[in-house]
């Protein structure tokens, strides 16, 4: 299957429990910011995400909540990552006049299918006309090159940050 055909437009990202990433086709890395939202707690709007919610930590008045969504690579609070991937892929679509997108995202390897569909449901929800999911193992292997229908043996190592 062909997920990149031309003319299509399609995002990559890559959902970390420090950054997100969002990569369009033909542009590389478009968006890299970290994964942080600010929420009005009494509209429940955001007020801000990447790095302007990240400055908001230990600095916002008792309405507004600054929160960190994504927890060891997973989604831990969907509400909010659903909020802020759509204001990212919103800003993304905006800047490079992109419609609904096909959208890939990378997953940890462990994944529930909970977890899965959760993810899915959060990028459609988003926007995207259509979802893929590629386990993150998997996605660096292509990237690195390797021809992955060989029967042969290789190792993938990920060295993510953590935020604490």
């Amino acid at each position: 299957m062909k997920f990149f055909t031309f003319g299509s437009k399609d995002i990559g990202i890559d959902l970390g429990t420090a950054n997100i990433l969002i990569t369009l086709k033909g542009k590389g890395i478009v968006l890299k910011e970290p994964s942080v939202v600010a929420i009005d707690k009494k509209t429940g709007r955001i007020v801000a995400t990447g790095y302007e919610a990240k400055e908001m930590f230990g600095r916002t008045p008792e309405d507004i909540q600054a929160v960190r969504p994504m927890k060891d690579g997973v989604i831990a609070d969907f509400t909010a990552t659903g909020m802020m991937l759509k204001n990212m892929i919103r800003k993304v679509c905006t800047r490079y006049n992109v419609g609904r997108p096909r959208v890939v995202v990378g997953v940890p390897s462990g994944i529930t299918e909970v977890e899965e569909r959760a993810v899915e449901e959060t990028i459609m929800q988003a926007g995207a006309k259509e979802v893929y999911l590629i386990e993150e193992p998997m996605a660096a292997a292509i990237g690195a090159g390797i021809n992955i229908s060989e029967p042969s043996g290789s190792m993938i190592v990920d060295i993510g940050r953590r935020n604490n």
